[in-house]
């Protein structure tokens, strides 16, 4: 599979040799959406709680007598019916939303996902990606340049100027290989990939 070589001003200058394995896959879209959803669940953490009826620190006194008054019953304010009271089926802290997904199977998402990426041209590889500073207008000029708004950023190693330089664009992220996941690839409109980062992308998900 050839992919796009761009210049610093987002110009092709050359096409480059890679893996069929990694960018050469056929579209699976069912299993692109099971990885991202698998994705989405693990990274929940459970923790939210809501308070049944048991636990709502409301009086237990009948509001009013049974039979009378005209209104309809009502045996205590922490009633789910009532405003403040407690909810039906409430969730507990220790609630476990994890989906088990095999290896084989996420790295054939993520393949996917970059196969797809490439014949859309929405992926493409560059020698370096760096500043000179950690300045946000340096990074917003130098994607300018090169017709990048929306834009992933795969870097092989850390570039600390390039991560702070970034932290302050909403349609801009920097990610390392190892921290790429699914989500941030059918994200942003645009994948752009450190040299060094296409060797490391191709040695660890073929």
């Amino acid at each position: 599979m050839e992919l796009k070589l761009l210049n610093d001003q987002g110009v092709q200058a050359a096409t480059l040799q890679a893996s069929d394995a990694l960018f050469g896959r056929d579209y699976n879209e069912a299993l692109i959406h099971q990885v991202v959803v698998a994705y989405m669940a693990n990274a929940r953490s459970g923790d939210r709680a809501q308070k049944g009826r048991s636990e709502i620190a409301k009086s237990t006194r009948k509001p009013w007598r049974q039979k009378g008054t005209g209104r309809a019953r009502a045996g205590r304010a922490s009633s789910p019916l009532w405003r403040g009271g407690g909810r039906i089926f409430a969730n507990s802290p220790d609630e476990n939303f994890t989906q088990k997904l095999n290896r084989k199977m996420y790295r054939a998402g993520v393949a996917s996902i970059l196969s797809q990426l490439a014949r859309e041209d929405r992926l493409a590889v560059v020698e370096n990606f760096s500043v000179e500073a950690p300045k946000t207008k340096l990074l917003s000029q130098k994607l300018k340049g090169m017709g990048l708004d929306s834009v992933l950023v795969i870097t092989d190693q850390f570039d600390e100027n390039l991560f702070l330089s970034s932290r302050n664009l909403h349609k801009v992220l920097v990610l390392e290989v190892s921290e790429t996941d699914p989500v941030s690839l059918v994200h942003y409109d645009r994948v752009i990939v450190t040299k060094g980062a296409l060797a490391k992308m191709e040695e660890a998900w073929q």
